[in-house]
């Protein structure tokens, strides 16, 4: 059997020590582990607490970046489109202002599942070319009745991944669009 270098428990101290040294609130903290604030209430209460808690406090007490990495920046423009994957963890989100054509990138994962792959700076018609990556093919032969049962007059790439979330067969992958 593997042995870690991890400890079994932790401190209702030590959590709020933690938490503390990183400004955090319960409910940030609650939000970041998602529990309960009335969880992490009851932890800083009570005497030890184990299971998946320890080792992720340890690795966040260890490389407290992490969750200024993870951190949501704020929306830059009016329309935000979140790149997502099967698990539902943000890997892309993208602020889009149409009038301007300009687009405001943060990536939250450093694999090549990106919404942009490896480009550092993508501008606006990069974005459009990834909507329409995300779409079914201008070429396709069904395409009329493809448009017709989503309800769409004409081929546009925004209005089909609003219509389909942008779900494609080939992977897991799926935006969220917020306005």
């Amino acid at each position: 059997m593997t042995e870690y270098a991890i400890k079994d428990i932790v401190t209702g101290e030590e959590i709020r020590v933690f938490r503390e040294k990183n400004k955090l609130d319960r409910k940030d903290l609650a939000r970041i582990l998602n529990v309960s604030n009335r969880t992490v209430e009851s932890w800083e209460n009570g005497k030890t607490v184990s299971g998946p808690i320890v080792f992720l406090l340890r690795i966040l007490n260890e490389k407290p970046e992490l969750l200024e990495y993870y951190e949501i920046s704020p929306r830059k423009y009016k329309v935000r489109y979140l790149y997502m994957n099967g698990f539902n963890d943000i890997l892309t989100s993208i602020d889009v202002d149409f009038m301007k054509r300009k687009v405001a990138v943060r990536n939250y994962t450093d694999s090549l599942d990106r919404a942009f792959g490896n480009k550092e700076n993508p501008d606006y018609d990069d974005f459009m070319s990834f909507i329409e990556s995300r779409c079914f093919p201008r070429t396709r032969d069904d395409m009329k009745v493809m448009l017709e049962d989503l309800e769409i007059p004409f081929y546009d790439p925004l209005l089909i991944v609003e219509k389909t979330e942008g779900r494609m067969a080939e992977d897991d992958k799926w935006i969220k669009i917020e306005k």
